[in-house]
């Protein structure tokens, strides 16, 4: 059983309403990691999930407490969330930069996986700017220096261009999405397996002694449609991709 950190997938809404003359506004809380949780969880990991308002205090400053894990995923959760506690931000403070400690852990043997979404690889209005930090050097695509999102209401078909044993036992046609973010293969760095619109999709790589991967959409809605929540295949993908991720 490997131990794995999911960082981010967790939202607050607050809404305005208005009616007429007189407004009140409402918030409430959600997240979004039931089905990855669910999937990792049925294959035997141990799971650990850090919400977006809890990852900037407790998300790991140290070498020692990162490797506690197996594998990390960042999905959904800005850099400025990793690189700027409160400590710092409000309180002038120095800390380790954690974005730099992913890149040690990983040279080190660990496993990371970031997945796509508004705040992720560069994300929405180019905010999250991951291609800025130390993670452009531990994944195999370049990010795009503005909005990379795709929106595509209609559906795209990710396309597998090459076998790998992520995809045992996972058939070759994959339900549609409906976005991604777009990045850049890089040429001869890691595998690309799977595109979409002819861009990454999933493509994975090793770095030091630790394995990495993209996963460029999303593993919960809006880009990731009820069909590929429903998929048979849905909790398998995920085991498989963990599983090769930590040598399981």
């Amino acid at each position: 059983m490997s131990k794995v950190l999911i960082a981010g997938e967790s939202w607050v809404s607050h809404t305005i309403h208005t009616k007429g003359f007189d407004s009140f506004t409402t918030s409430v809380y959600a997240e979004g990691v039931e089905f990855i949780r669910r999937a990792l969880e049925e294959g035997e990991h141990e799971i650990e999930f850090m919400p977006n308002h809890i990852a900037p205090e407790k998300f790991p400053t140290t070498l020692e407490e990162i490797s506690k894990y197996d594998a990390v995923i960042l999905s959904d959760i800005g850099s400025n969330t990793l690189l700027l506690p409160n400590s710092v931000f409000a309180g002038g403070k120095r800390l380790p930069n954690r974005l730099e400690l992913i890149k040690q852990y990983v040279k080190n043997g660990g496993s990371f996986l970031m997945i796509g979404g508004y705040m992720s690889f560069t994300g929405i209005d180019a905010k999250t700017r991951y291609g800025e930090t130390a993670i452009k050097d531990i994944v195999p695509v370049k990010m795009l220096e503005k909005d990379d999102r795709v929106e595509s209401p209609e559906g795209l078909y990710p396309k597998v261009i090459k076998d790998h044993e992520i995809l045992n036992g996972i058939p070759k046609e994959w339900p549609h999405f409906l976005g991604y973010n777009k990045t850049v293969a890089l040429k001869d760095v890691g595998e690309h397996i799977i595109t979409i619109n002819d861009d990454p999709f999933l493509s994975v790589m090793e770095y030091g002694k630790g394995r990495t991967a993209i996963f460029t959409s999303d593993c919960a809605p809006h880009w990731g449609p009820i069909e590929f929540l429903n998929w048979e295949y849905y909790n398998k993908f995920w085991i498989n991709l963990l599983n090769w991720m930590t040598r399981v």
